[in-house]
């Protein structure tokens, strides 16, 4: 299906084409408002024949995942598990973690869900049976003239690449470590506490305490859980809860009848939709993303086109694979529990949802409520840096809807104030912004384009100014001047530089500095201070040798090299009169005068 811009805005498959598109267009029978919004969207339809259902599937798949179509239930995930592979087909078989499973010589186990396994799992191996992990291409009875690498010296390594280990021993070696990968663990537990208790008898007490945490490392690695299968198969357990508009599915990944661990997969798109609909997609999309598929899938609702599934899921396992809906005994008590985990999932993220809009669109409503204004969606909040009125600074900072909005933060170099004076960098820095984003907003309007995109044609519903009543005036008369019409609010610090109320309208408001909207005030503070920090900062590293003097008229390199080299510091330049700087040889007394000024421009007024 194409909107009128030609964009793909969904995508489906049909064994009769006419009956699937006139269902679009019969009355609405409880189909939902996101499905009747998408009907109202399509402009034409595109269709490709296939000979078989097979082809439509693999077909409908592809497309979802080159296009991913606006109202298709979509899978958000893009996550590949780590697999571990035993390369076989070498002289000397190196064990792997790898990202994908390929059709080669090679022995895979997986997938785990997490990294962490993997990691512990190949660093037990390598202790136990010093498998190599090198790259080197390693040919049997073929020797390196090179020494040892620095892990055959750790006890990592028995060093094959300089035979110092026989071809049939280090294959050995990798055999049993297959066997413990596997989890066939007891004959190594029973090797490794015999071996233990012999260094115990013979008072070789560090060595039994390194066996002794080598054991319990296996164990932890191999450690059943509750839920196991007797058979030892391979099994995906699939459940899912919704709410609303939000849908998670839950993975529990079963390998050699162990629960080895489980994922929980966000889909968005499924508002209005069943849950076997979203159970089917879900399927489909998942395992045409992953190599591995298991010998049987355990579902928790019949779906549609479950016997094309399996034929599909068949043939890219090259063995058959079987899609149940357990209804009895303890396979449906698992799926029961992989649900239970979806609900626990999607209700924490509603609750951090939640916790993030009271720390966001609840804190504004907090700061609406304390100024008894309404509305507030934007806010900017502007500050100056510089150091010792050299290369001042402004920084502009943008919250929307109490989340910051860094695409919209601007800087500001001042231009027309030498100086520490903050109050006139302000003056600058707020009309440069509001008349800017006057005439952009004018020239956009007269070429016909929508000004929602401009640079600073988006204006705030309240103005966040760091400091008190100076501040907030200085705000206020730019906006006169501009007859602009922005609410203006000051915040206040104390003599120890923290936040302590509001000003607005005249009035200093106290907060509760326990509630979000006083911690929102102190997060946006706290941002328009680090954006002109940064700004400052960074024109500085530019500029290494920038100085002070040469801000000063008549003051170019030369000079200023000639005054550093005569004087000890900046201080010492600041606190000379005419006649000293004069004894500079470089410097005339009309630019001594200058240089005075400069330093003591304050005192002349």
């Amino acid at each position: 299906m194409h909107d009128k811009s030609d964009a793909i805005i969904y995508v489906g498959k049909a064994k009769d084409l006419h009956n699937r598109v006139r269902s679009y267009f019969r009355a609405n029978v409880g189909r939902g408002p996101w499905i009747d919004r998408m009907v109202s969207l399509i402009a034409y339809f595109e269709y490709i024949v296939t000979d078989s259902e097979m082809e439509s599937l693999v077909l409908e798949n592809n497309l979802i995942k080159e296009h991913r179509p606006k109202y298709n239930t979509m899978l958000m995930d893009d996550k590949t598990y780590p697999y571990i592979k035993v390369t076989l087909d070498e002289d000397y078989p190196r064990i792997l973690k790898v990202r994908q499973m390929k059709k080669d010589k090679a022995r895979y186990f997986g997938p785990y869900p997490s990294e962490y396994s993997v990691k512990n799992t190949l660093e037990l191996v390598n202790k136990i049976y010093k498998i190599r992990t090198c790259n080197k291409k390693l040919l049997e009875g073929e020797c390196s003239p090179e020494r040892p690498c620095l892990n055959y010296h750790m006890g990592l390594c028995t060093a094959p690449c300089n035979c110092l280990v026989s071809s049939e021993e280090y294959r050995q070696n990798v055999s049993k470590a297959i066997e413990l990968i596997n989890g066939n663990c007891k004959d190594v537990l029973a090797e490794l506490e015999e071996k233990m208790l012999n260094l115990a008898q013979n008072m070789e007490f560090e060595e039994a305490a390194s066996v002794r945490d080598l054991i319990e490392s296996i164990k932890t690695i191999s450690q059943k859980q509750k839920m196991t299968d007797s058979v030892g198969e391979d099994k995906d357990v699939i459940a899912l809860s919704t709410n609303d508009n939000d849908a998670v599915v839950q993975v529990f990944f079963i390998r050699d009848g162990r629960m080895i661990g489980r994922e929980h997969f966000f889909m968005k798109g499924v508002e209005g939709i069943k849950d076997e609909e979203i159970l089917a997609d879900f399927v489909k999309q998942y395992y045409a993303g992953t190599p591995f598929i298991p010998k049987e899938i355990m579902l928790q609702y019949q779906i549609e086109d479950q016997e094309l599934l399996e034929n599909w899921l068949s043939e890219r396992r090259e063995s058959r694979t079987h899609i149940k809906v357990p209804k009895i005994g303890s396979k449906e008590k698992l799926v029961e529990l992989a649900a239970k985990n979806a609900a626990m999932v999607l209700q924490q993220d509603k609750d951090r949802i939640k916790r993030e809009e009271g720390r966001t669109i609840g804190a504004v409503k907090e700061i609406e409520e304390l100024i008894g204004i309404s509305g507030v969606s934007r806010m900017e909040a502007f500050d100056i840096s510089n150091i010792s009125g050299f290369e001042n600074v402004g920084s502009m900072v943008v919250f929307e809807k109490g989340k910051p909005k860094k695409s919209d933060y601007r800087k500001f170099k001042i231009k027309s104030v030498t100086g520490p004076d903050d109050y006139a960098c302000m003056r600058e820095v707020l009309t440069r912004r509001f008349t800017h984003g006057m005439e952009e907003s004018k020239r956009m309007k007269s070429r016909g384009e929508d000004t929602e995109y401009g640079s600073f044609t988006k204006f705030p519903d309240l103005l966040m100014m760091d400091g008190g009543r100076g501040q907030v005036n200085i705000a206020l008369q730019v906006l006169e001047e501009l007859h602009l019409n922005i609410p203006v609010c000051g915040m206040v610090k104390d003599d120890n530089h923290r936040t302590r109320g509001l000003y607005f309208n005249n009035t200093e408001l106290p907060i509760d500095s326990h509630s979000e909207g006083f911690k929102l005030i102190t997060r946006i503070q706290d941002e328009a201070h680090r954006f002109a920090i940064e700004f400052h900062r960074s024109l500085r590293s530019k500029d290494q040798v920038k100085s002070v003097l040469d801000n000063i008229p008549g003051v170019g390199e030369a000079r200023r090299k000639a005054l550093m080299r005569y004087f000890d510091s900046i201080d010492d330049i600041r606190s000379a009169d005419v006649d000293k700087l004069c004894e500079v040889s470089e410097i005339p007394r009309n630019v001594a005068q200058d240089i005075y000024s400069f330093f003591h421009s304050d005192m002349l007024e």
